[in-house]
C-alpha cells in the first residue's frame, strides 16, 4: 500500500498539531490526507467571505462539528448544527454559510483533492 503520510498510520493526532491556512478572510483549514482519502478541518467565522464552488471528481461528505451553517447546495439552503451531515453529489454547485460561531466545518473527500496536496 503506498500512502503519502505512511507514519500517521495508527498515530494518534489532533487538529492544532496539523498546520493551518488562512484561506481567506473568515476561514482556516487544517488538511489531513493520504493517497487515498483527505479530511479537512475548517474555522468559519460569521459573516466570512462565501465561495460558491462545484467539483466535477468527487461527491462531498459535509459534516458541522461545531455551531450552525446554512449550507447551500444548487440553490437549496439546508440548516445544519452541531452533529448534522450532508453528502454533496458531485457537480453541484454548493457553499456554507455560518450562522452561529464558533463554527467548523469538517469534509471528507474520497479520493482526495489535488489542489489541496502539497
Amino acid at each position: 500500500m503506498t500512502t503519502r503520510n505512511a507514519a500517521l498510520f495508527s498515530t494518534v493526532l489532533n487538529w492544532d498539531e496539523l498546520p493551518v491556512t488562512q484561506v481567506r478572510p473568515g476561514v482556516r483549514r487544517r488538511v489531513y490526507a493520504t493517497d487515498e482519502m483527505m479530511i479537512c478541518h475548517h474555522e468559519l467565522d460569521v459573516g466570512m467571505t462565501l465561495n460558491p464552488h462545484r467539483h466535477e471528481d468527487f461527491d462531498q461528505l459535509v459534516h458541522i462539528a461545531e455551531g450552525r451553517a446554512n449550507y447551500y447546495v444548487d440553490g437549496v439552503a439546508h440548516d445544519m448544527r452541531a452533529g448534522s451531515f450532508l453528502l454533496v453529489p458531485r457537480g453541484s454547485e454548493h457553499y456554507v454559510e455560518p450562522t452561529e460561531a464558533p463554527c467548523v466545518n469538517i469534509d471528507f473527500f474520497v479520493p482526495p483533492r489535488a489542489d489541496l496536496l502539497p
